[in-house]
């Protein structure tokens, strides 16, 4: 176990480190925070599939504005076994704009995902998508999760707009 959780953190923080430099290349700009609430799970050997409700943000800290809203499901294809509370995952959104049409958020993104928690834990997600596949996803803070879980694979996330 001890073996699989330092893979699983050496993926992640590999998967961190790689993104800045990807969104850097393709000419685009931070636009805002997408902060999703995740739903609880228990999770397979082959994947596993939760539910979240997410808001685009500005940049903000302190007091942030609220964009739009997404209704959204995360699956992962690889491994994951254990069973996790509900959770918040918080991307940094990189688009070719500053203020991107909501739209343009909405859509499907794919990428690779791995995290680990004992009790408490953390991991990384970087994804690419959204309308035209011009929008990419990154973590820009370890994920907060509470559980016994540990996962690696192929993520696919769906966000669908939500009317004001």
């Amino acid at each position: 176990m001890r073996a699989s959780f330092a893979a699983v953190s050496t993926l992640a923080l590999a998967l961190a480190a790689a993104s800045p430099a990807a969104a850097q290349s393709a000419a685009k700009v931070q636009s805002g925070m997408l902060v999703c609430k995740v739903a609880p799970s228990i999770a397979f050997v082959i994947g596993s599939m939760r539910e979240m409700a997410c808001e685009f943000r500005n940049t903000a800290v302190q007091p942030y504005v609220v964009k739009s809203r997404y209704k959204g499901t995360i699956a992962r294809f690889g491994i994951d076994i254990g069973v996790l509370a509900s959770d918040t995952i918080a991307w940094a959104v990189f688009a070719p704009t500053a203020n991107p049409v909501p739209s343009d958020i909405a859509g499907s993104y794919v990428g690779v995902s791995a995290d680990a928690a004992w009790t408490i834990g953390g991991g990384a997600n970087v994804l690419l998508g959204g309308s035209n596949n011009q929008i990419a996803l990154q973590t820009i803070s370890l994920e907060g999760m509470i559980g016994a879980s540990i996962a690696a694979g192929v993520a696919d996330l769906t966000l669908t707009l939500l009317p004001n």
